[in-house]
């Protein structure tokens, strides 16, 4: 545990500051603060959708779970992010909080990694600089290197033989092939990673079901409709046909409150096979961690939950506002009122 409990800043975090204080860049929108836009959390077409249970609810027992939390035979830990983005007329600056926070007996640990990127279509602007960035897509390069530092985040700093709570989904366009890689890497550690979805338009089960093909608008309308309160969707499989070890993930929807939206658990076909003998005591883990957070208006699991807090909380304790005004990012008058 000596390396939680912290806040680390990327060593180019104050240089690409100093960089944009020398352009003298002027920002144009106002800066938006949000979890990673994860809008993509769908599966890709090109996949085979197989039942891994028969079809049909399946009860959760949050007293289960309780047991095994308290069991003390899981190391819990729980990752989120947060984001600031600015919009300027020579580019965007991206600033990231990764959030890693470790379930102790006593209190969460967390650890913080906090970066920024700025990135830009100009060649003028990104010339002579190693750290100001040329893509023609910069929310797509910011993504790109959102992945790479949550792998090397989570592999890093992980610790050995944790269930590890991943806000996010599994498998989602670009991120794909990051997120398989660190799973792997994770699981040399002994790591169990964990995905959860809350917002998704899936409609894979619906489409690819008979009896449900054309009756809902999405698989979380559908489970939401036929869930009770304590219950799951039986198991499913999904496999890219043409990688179809590498990106296969097994799931389920899980509903923990009657009037909210049910909620997407994921896990890689090699991190099912680890756990396959204890998945419904991890899944009654999941149902209790989710209800002793008791948040409806934001439904996550209690590690996550508390994840995202220091994430958010990160950010603001950076000062990112500060060094945007320092750096020669202007405010208009609306951003001024925006700050924090």
């Amino acid at each position: 545990m000596e390396t939680l409990n912290k806040v680390i800043v990327d060593p180019d975090f104050f240089e690409t500051i100093d960089e944009l204080r020398k352009k003298n860049i002027t920002i144009a929108d106002i800066p938006n603060q949000a979890d990673f836009d994860f809008s993509f959390a769908t599966f890709p077409p090109n996949g085979k959708l197989t039942l891994a249970e028969n079809l049909g609810p399946i009860d959760l027992d949050p007293s289960n779970g309780e047991k095994v939390m308290k069991s003390g035979e899981f190391l819990l830990s729980g990752y989120d992010e947060s984001t600031w983005d600015y919009f300027a007329l020579e580019g965007s600056a991206f600033f990231t909080s990764h959030s890693l926070i470790v379930v102790s007996n006593e209190r969460y640990i967390p650890i913080i990694y906090l970066s920024t990127h700025f990135i830009t279509r100009s060649n003028l602007m990104s010339d002579n600089s190693q750290l100001l960035i040329y893509a023609d897509d910069p929310k797509s390069e910011a993504k790109r290197h959102y992945a790479i530092e949550r792998s090397d985040f989570l592999d890093r700093y992980s610790p050995n033989g944790t269930l590890l709570f991943i806000d996010g989904p599994l498998i989602g366009a670009q991120m794909t092939g990051y997120t398989i890689k660190s799973v792997r890497e994770l699981h040399t550690k002994g790591i169990i990673p964990i995905f959860f979805v809350k917002n998704s338009v899936s409609n894979l089960a619906t489409d690819n079901i008979p009896e449900l093909k054309g009756q809902f608008n999405s698989d979380l309308h559908w489970s939401s409709k036929m869930l009770k309160k304590f219950q799951r969707t039986n198991l499913f499989k999904y496999a890219d046909e043409h990688s179809k070890k590498s990106n296969a993930k097994i799931f389920c929807y899980y509903k923990a409150f009657d009037d909210v939206s049910t909620q997407r658990v994921e896990f890689h076909i090699e991190t099912y096979s680890m756990i396959k003998e204890r998945i419904d005591d991890i899944l009654d883990l999941v149902l209790y961690l989710l209800l002793v957070n008791g948040d409806k208006r934001n439904p996550q699991i209690r590690p996550i939950a508390i994840a995202e807090k220091y994430a958010r909380a990160a950010l603001q304790r950076g000062h990112c506002e500060r060094l945007i005004k320092g750096s020669g990012l202007i405010p208009t008058m609306n951003e001024e009122r925006g700050f924090v």
